[in-house]
C-alpha cells in the first residue's frame, strides 16, 4: 500500500514539475494565429464546409464489405475439413451474398476514381 502511495505521490510531483518548468522556460509571446479557434482544418469563421463526395463513403462501405467480412473464411477454414459438405454449402451461400454486394458497389460506382 505504502508503494502505491509513493508511486502516486512521485508521478504528481512530477506532473506539477513538468507544468512549472513548461511556465518557466517556455515561449513567453502570444501569437494571434496561435490563438485563433480551430475548425477541423478550415479557416476560421468561413461559411460552410464543402462536403466529400459520395465516393468516400462508398469507399468506406465496401471496405466494411471485403475486409472486415473475409474474416469469416478463418474459422471456415478451420472447420471445413471437420464439417466436410455442409460447409461448402455455407460459405456458397455467402459468397453469393458477397458478390451480391460487389456487384452493388460497382454498379453504383464505387470503383470510379474520376
Amino acid at each position: 500500500m505504502t508503494d502505491i502511495l509513493i508511486a502516486w505521490l512521485l508521478f504528481a510531483a512530477l506532473g506539477a514539475a513538468m507544468l512549472f518548468l513548461n511556465r518557466i522556460l517556455g515561449p513567453q509571446k502570444t501569437k494571434t494565429l496561435k490563438e485563433q479557434a480551430f475548425e477541423c482544418g478550415s479557416p476560421p469563421l468561413q461559411e460552410g464546409i464543402n462536403p466529400f463526395p459520395v465516393k468516400y463513403h462508398l469507399a468506406a462501405f465496401v471496405f466494411l464489405l471485403f475486409d472486415v467480412e473475409i474474416m469469416f473464411f478463418i474459422p471456415w477454414a478451420l472447420v471445413f475439413r471437420e464439417m466436410g459438405w455442409p460447409a461448402l454449402a455455407v460459405i456458397t451461400v455467402y459468397l453469393m451474398i458477397l458478390a451480391a454486394g460487389f456487384i452493388y458497389a460497382w454498379k453504383k460506382g464505387a470503383f470510379d476514381w474520376r
